[in-house]
């Protein structure tokens, strides 16, 4: 019997590189030229644009009486813990207050069901200011980061750790919170009476 060719087990077929001489003029990969650097040629190097309201990065813009803009879960959670909203934001920032709700935040009120209705009342309370909304998709977090940037009259009240984060980000734009069963405001400048604890 005659000896059997066995596969060999890994192989690779080869492969031109682009580089070939076998290779079309046009096909082949281009050599790159390196450019030397002049060390005294300009460094470009682009800055971040802030607005002019910013001066030390303290927001200028902001003062009573505060648009609060609001967030769903924050509405929950001040349910959840027993607190009136309007007169909750007013004894932490010692002044008038006026919550504002967009329709992204409202559609995902309602959204929930029937189990969030209180908060669903509680969102539509004619001290409420309502802001319509232009943009595709009803993705509250996406709209509240949008409007912060676009404005910088607004704080921001969330409990949401993922859009804190994004917030934080944005320069000049305080976050209020709840904690220990009262609301909290964080990045607020001193001189506009923002309690510290």
């Amino acid at each position: 019997m005659g000896k059997r060719k066995t596969k060999k087990f890994a192989s690779m077929k080869r492969m031109i590189s682009l580089k070939d001489q076998r290779i079309n003029e046009k096909d082949r990969a281009k050599v790159q030229e390196t450019k030397k650097k002049d060390p005294s040629e300009i460094k470009e190097k682009e800055v971040p644009k802030y607005p002019s309201c910013l001066f030390f990065q303290y927001n200028t813009q902001l003062g009573p009486p505060y648009h609060i803009l609001v967030d769903t879960n924050f509405i929950n959670f001040s349910i959840k813990a027993k607190l009136d909203i309007v007169q909750s934001m007013m004894d932490c920032l010692y002044a008038k207050c006026i919550p504002c709700i967009t329709d992204c935040v409202m559609a995902e009120i309602e959204k929930l069901g029937m189990k969030y209705r209180v908060a669903l009342r509680i969102a539509k309370d004619p001290r409420f200011e309502r802001l319509p909304c232009t943009h595709k998709g009803t993705y509250a977090d996406d709209c509240l980061v949008q409007r912060v940037t676009q404005h910088k009259c607004y704080i921001l009240a969330t409990v949401d750790r993922d859009l804190k984060r994004r917030i934080r980000k944005i320069p000049g734009v305080p976050i209020m919170y709840i904690s220990n069963h009262r609301f909290n405001i964080e990045r607020m400048p001193d001189d506009y009476g923002a309690p510290r604890f």
